[in-house]
Order: structure tokens, then C-alpha cells, then sequence
């Protein structure tokens, strides 16, 4: 069982910058990769990034790349959305993910493809 706390949600100007973590219990947590993703009002929920377990290697959403930035602390167990740049646009609940074993290249950009969420931290941005 893997449960996922995400904090860090606030209101910034178009510009800011604001960073999310996402804190996790669950030994499994560290050994599959991890997503973010973020639901604005009634809008389907968008893929916005992952991070592979070891850190090394990443992904993201054309719409945030070059602005947001995922890392992750193993030893803590926290998984971390930097962002930079913030558009009225990023305006969104932002959620963090976690499967419960190997995704595919399909999968790790879905919804479905993740098993554990947490609860969500709301992100508005002001123009």
C-alpha cells in the first residue's frame, strides 16, 4: 500500500514560481516511477510529468516542459514538482501518482495507468 500527501499548493502571480512536493508512505514507493498530473475545472485530468526511479530520467507534458521540473528524494521518500513560469493556463488541482508496477510508454502518460493518489493541492495562477 503506498499512500501520497501532496502540499506546497497556493495562489502566485503569471510569472511565479511555486514548488509541490508529494510525501509517501509505502516502501514500494522508490522502486516504480511517479507522475504528476492536474485536473482544472471541467477539464479531463492532464498528464503533466513523471519521474523513473532513480531519478535519471524524465518527462513531461509539451504544454509544461521547459518551465516545470520533477525531482525526487529516495531517502524521504518525496517526489517534487518545481515550477516555474507559471501561467494562468496552469491553473489546476495538481495530483501526484504512483503505479503499482512497470508501466508502459501508454500507461505512464494515463490516468489509468496509476494505481495510488493523493488528494490533491490546488494551483492558481493570477494574470
Amino acid at each position: 500500500q503506498v499512500q501520497l500527501v501532496e502540499s506546497g499548493g497556493g495562489l502566485v502571480q503569471a510569472g511565479g514560481s511555486l514548488r509541490l512536493s508529494c510525501a509517501a508512505s509505502g516502501r514500494s514507493f522508490s522502486m516504480n516511477v511517479a507522475g504528476w498530473f492536474r485536473q482544472a475545472p471541467g477539464k479531463e485530468r492532464q498528464f503533466v510529468g513523471y519521474i523513473n526511479p532513480s531519478g535519471g530520467s524524465r518527462g513531461y507534458a509539451d504544454s509544461v516542459k521547459g518551465r516545470f521540473t520533477i525531482s525526487r528524494d529516495n531517502a524521504k521518500n518525496t517526489v517534487y514538482l518545481q515550477m516555474n513560469s507559471l501561467k494562468p493556463e496552469d491553473t489546476a488541482v495538481y495530483y501526484c501518482a504512483a503505479p503499482e508496477g512497470v508501466l508502459s510508454i501508454t500507461q505512464i502518460t494515463s490516468p489509468s495507468g496509476y494505481k495510488y493518489w493523493g488528494q490533491g493541492t490546488q494551483v492558481t495562477v493570477s494574470s
